[in-house]
């Protein structure tokens, strides 16, 4: 199973095929994902990418954190596992 990314602070014009682009040099990309707005289908401005290796997930967030991207700065870093949401039980 491969490595999960965090990427956030991605310009709302950034798709999942640019994020599969500029991760892709640094190793062999997974998957890779921007997450939409349910209702209106638009960019949340962050996503995910699944690298293959640690390795190339280490040298992609080393490469890729605090670069510009269509003027946006990335914040990107391993992902933590998702939290169950709170809420009545």
């Amino acid at each position: 199973m491969g490595v999960n990314i965090y990427v956030g602070n991605l310009s709302f014009s950034v798709t999942s095929a640019d994020l599969e682009r500029l991760f892709g040099e640094h190793g062999v990309v997974v998957s890779a994902n921007v997450i939409t707005d349910r209702d209106s289908d638009r960019s949340r401005g962050f996503g995910f990418v699944e690298m293959e290796s640690d390795a190339a997930a280490r040298a992609a967030i080393d490469a890729m954190n605090g670069t510009d991207v269509e003027g946006r700065v990335l914040k990107v870093n391993e992902a933590r596992e998702r939290q169950p949401r709170g809420g009545p039980q």
